[in-house]
């Protein structure tokens, strides 16, 4: 059953939305020093990227380490450049490095827990039990939505499904 007020809200939704996407990977990040380039191993940044390019513009794509505080100066720094979305990926485990999902909590001024559930609820009929491992999550900071993905390219696809044609309607409630 679809929301009239929902539909009129789409379709009076920002389209001028600037993205900005941050691999968490130790590994890809050595890889992304030695080069400077981003690695063409990062398939689950690449796949973000080229699914928000089709609708809105990626003004910054980067790779770090599996890093709090670095990761706390590059979202800084990407909503100093007017960024209005961003997406993590990677860091959302639960092994010792996945510290993604612990740093953002403790900035989020709002939780958009509603992504969280429907993103585990979409893993587990698709995978099973093996779902409880996900921490995706998502919320609000500085007036930007920021939404954390696991590494996994599947997971990454099942996340652009569920929120990429929800980012206008999104920003748009956000800039209310």
């Amino acid at each position: 059953m679809k929301s009239q007020s929902m539909e009129e809200h789409r379709a009076s939704a920002p389209e001028d939305i600037s993205c900005g996407v941050i691999t968490l990977s130790d590994s890809k990040y050595r890889e992304f020093q030695e080069t400077g380039e981003i690695p063409e191993s990062d398939t689950s940044g690449r796949l973000l990227v080229d699914a928000l390019s089709h609708d809105y513009s990626v003004s910054e794509y980067t790779v770090i380490p599996d890093d709090g505080e670095k990761l706390i100066s590059t979202i800084h720094d990407m909503i100093d450049e007017g960024v209005s979305v961003i997406f993590t990926t990677g860091g959302t485990g639960i092994g010792s490095r996945d510290i993604t999902v612990e740093t953002l909590r403790g900035i989020f001024e709002k939780e958009l827990d509603g992504f969280g559930e429907i993103f585990r609820y979409l893993s587990f009929k698709e995978l099973g039990a093996g779902a409880i491992l996900s921490r995706a999550t998502a919320g609000v900071y500085r007036g930007t939505l920021i939404f954390a993905l696991p590494g996994s390219p599947n997971a990454v696809k099942l996340g652009i499904e569920i929120v990429v044609p929800e980012i206008g309607h999104l920003v748009k409630h956000l800039r209310e």
